[in-house]
C-alpha cells in the first residue's frame, strides 16, 4: 500500500465530522422501528411468518414421507 493511501486511510479513520449525522440517523431509525412495533406491524408479519412456517412444515413432511 502506498504512503498516500495509508495517509488517506488515517485521515478517514480519524475524521469525526459525520458522526453526529450517523447518530441522528440511528436514533430516527430506532424511533421508527419502535413506533412500527407499537402501531401493529407485528400482526402482519406474524401472519406472513405463520404462512411461511406452515409451508416449510408441509414441505418437510412431504420430504420425510419420500
Amino acid at each position: 500500500m502506498s504512503e498516500n493511501t495509508k495517509a488517506l486511510l488515517r485521515r478517514f479513520m480519524s475524521d469525526e465530522s459525520g458522526i453526529s449525522a450517523v447518530e441522528y440517523g440511528l436514533l430516527a431509525a430506532g424511533i421508527a422501528v419502535g413506533l412500527w412495533a407499537i402501531v401493529g406491524g407485528p400482526t402482519g408479519i406474524g401472519t406472513s411468518l405463520q404462512n411461511v412456517l406452515g409451508d416449510v412444515q408441509a414441505d418437510l413432511t412431504t420430504a420425510a414421507a419420500d
